[in-house]
């Protein structure tokens, strides 16, 4: 007789932590922005807010979902 199979689900570890703090407000960081000389952290609000300008600046953005 033959073992059952368990299926598991990878767990990501979450992307933002409760240290991470948006740089313009300090509220919860929820998108991160990776430039070309470094790194932002945004609450949703202002992630919204600056995403032209960061999309314009070639920047990678990352969301918490």
């Amino acid at each position: 007789m033959s073992e059952p199979t368990v299926e598991t689900e990878a767990v990501l570890p979450p992307m933002f932590n409760s240290l991470d703090r948006c740089d313009r407000c300090g509220a919860q960081a929820m998108v991160r922005a990776i430039l070309s000389n470094g790194l932002l952290l945004f609450c949703n609000h202002h992630g919204n807010k600056y995403r032209h300008q960061l999309h314009a600046a070639n920047a990678i953005i990352e969301r918490e979902f």
